[in-house]
């Protein structure tokens, strides 16, 4: 199963798929959720800028067996988390701060 995934894959890595995998990544579109499969906690240079400010999601289960039950559950935890979009709740900016930067 995994090697017929595999193959899929390569198949559909042609030179105008990937032409437009390169135009995707210029329109600067962000992705919200990214999940990570095989039990990896890492991106692995994936997708990195487009994913700087997307939730990830991490599990044991490998690619081939990941299926719609996970991938519900994926969007069920997104779902519960609280996005700052960056933003780092309970900070004042450092001028704020009595005797902060002037």
């Amino acid at each position: 199963m995994a090697l017929a995934a595999l193959a899929v894959l390569v198949l559909l890595l042609t030179s105008a798929n990937v032409a437009g995998l390169l135009l995707a990544r210029a329109s600067g579109r962000t992705r919200d959720l990214l999940v990570r499969t095989g039990g990896e906690k890492r991106l692995s240079d994936f997708l990195l800028w487009e994913c700087a400010y997307a939730e990830l999601c991490f599990t044991e289960r490998m690619w081939p067996d990941f299926g719609a039950d996970d991938l519900r559950s994926a969007i069920e935890e997104f779902r519960r988390r609280d996005r700052r979009y960056g933003a780092v709740g309970g900070v004042q900016p450092l001028a704020a701060v009595p005797g902060g930067a002037r």
